[in-house]
């Protein structure tokens, strides 16, 4: 009996074991990592597949709204998860201040029918001087001037990125706090001002933002003027690896999209266009930028102005036209950039313009490689490309330069302009149809007796 109930018991203790095993997984260790994984550079996890997101909208949205502050919520909200979406539905939403990109938040709405309009601006003259570091203003005429407001503050000295832009956070009546310390004194002796200007969307001290499909408005006859090392239409600031994608930025008054001291900033697909100023203006040491099949049109002054100690850049399949000054413009410590089959024509000046360096600070190193350079000299005799300063080691290969227009209509008269001080160039298999193909102004050494 014994040996019986035993094996009663053993065949009870196998069939529990079966059912059990019925319920577990095949192999004990099927959720281990695979030799692919890698936990993220500033995380302590692996990629995920699915990440947080929420619709913002006039109507059937996560989070309904009309205005930058619902926008913004739902950025700071997708931010505070570590990332993810915000959708931004169809409509019209009215810019009172920027919206604040944060890192690893992608911004997406629906190109042409997601428009965000910037609000009408007030100006004032300030009532007291503006100090530096001080984190507040006051102003004469407080009309327009309204806590949660975007505002930019500067005198005739305090121009460029000495001007504050910032957000208003509180008031006493003529007397307005602000989000960022004034970056420079701002006399009443020297015009100080203040207005509700700024960028419709920004980006400060971020990595890894994304912003597309998403149209700005920029209502530049309602607004002063913004200078371009403190806003766009889209402006990134120390925005490291961070993206606009098809975007179109039209009639703001400033630059239509401006990126600072903002390294491996992509720029692909995006319209500038009717701006008050440049077209796109990567600058002040952004490093590695990629600007791609963007049109800049129609702007004020150049269609694509390389500032400051950009570098090992690639600017490619662009369209600058009917700019104001220059198509392309290059100059302070721009080196070692390429720009290939872009499109450049019907500037009101030249196509490409090398400006005007010394040795230490030229536009080295750069090539221009089967780009297509134009009709370009609209308000009077240009060059396809003309080349100033102390600038060395260009490489101009395989571009077509020409003024395709009855000749009393041409303008571009002279396909390649070099200057005296240019050094060493190359120019290889170019297409040149001009009425001088090639000047060159450069001292040629006395020869040898």
């Amino acid at each position: 009996m014994l040996h019986a109930h035993g094996c009663i018991a053993s065949a009870t203790i196998m069939a529990v074991f079966a059912s059990l095993a019925a319920h577990v997984p095949a192999a004990l260790d099927s959720f281990a990592p695979g030799a692919d994984e890698r936990q993220l550079p500033y995380a302590m996890h692996s990629q995920m597949t699915e990440l947080p997101g929420i619709s913002v909208g006039l109507d059937g949205a996560d989070v309904k709204g009309a205005d930058n502050r619902v926008l913004q919520a739902a950025v700071d909200y997708i931010a505070a998860l570590g990332g993810g979406i915000v959708e931004i539905g169809p409509g019209e939403y009215l810019m009172r201040d920027s919206l604040h990109l944060r890192s690893n938040v992608t911004v997406r709405g629906q190109g042409r029918a997601t428009v965000l309009r910037k609000a009408a601006g007030a100006v004032s003259d300030l009532a007291l001087d503006g100090d530096f570091g001080e984190e507040q203003i006051t102003v004469k005429n407080p009309d327009g001037f309204a806590v949660g407001a975007g505002v930019a503050v500067w005198d005739k000295n305090a121009g460029g990125f000495h001007t504050t832009v910032a957000t208003i956070t509180g008031r006493r009546g003529n007397t307005f706090s602000i989000s960022r310390a004034l970056m420079a004194d701002c006399m009443v002796a020297n015009g100080a001002k203040a207005a509700t200007v700024f960028p419709v969307v920004s980006g400060y001290d971020i990595v890894n933002a994304r912003i597309e499909d998403v149209t700005i408005e920029g209502v530049r006859e309602s607004n002063v003027h913004l200078n371009g090392c403190r806003g766009a239409g889209i402006f990134l600031y120390r925005a490291f690896g961070s993206t606009i994608a098809r975007c179109t930025v039209r009639n703001f008054n400033g630059d239509g999209i401006s990126f600072q001291q903002s390294n491996d900033v992509v720029a692909v697909d995006c319209v500038c266009e009717n701006n008050a100023s440049l077209g796109i203006h990567p600058g002040s040491g952004s490093q590695r930028p990629i600007v791609r099949g963007c049109i800049a049109r129609g702007n004020g002054t150049d269609g694509l102005f390389l500032c400051w100690r950009v570098r090992h850049g690639l600017f490619e399949k662009n369209i600058c036209e009917r700019n104001g000054r220059f198509g392309i413009s290059i100059g302070h410590k721009d080196s070692d950039n390429v720009l290939r089959e872009n499109v450049v024509r019907l500037n009101a000046q030249d196509g490409v313009f090398f400006r005007n360096e010394s040795e230490g600070m030229g536009a080295h190193r750069n090539r221009l490689v089967a780009n297509i350079i134009e009709d370009n000299g609209a308000a009077g005799g240009a060059a396809g490309i003309r080349i100033r300063g102390y600038t060395n080691d260009l490489v101009f290969e395989g571009n077509i330069i020409r003024d395709t227009r009855p000749n009393d209509a041409q303008t571009q008269r002279i396909g390649i302009l070099i200057e005296e001080h240019v050094g060493n160039i190359t120019l290889a298999q170019n297409t040149i149809e001009a009425d001088k193909p090639v000047v060159d102004c450069r001292v040629k050494p006395e020869p040898t007796k």
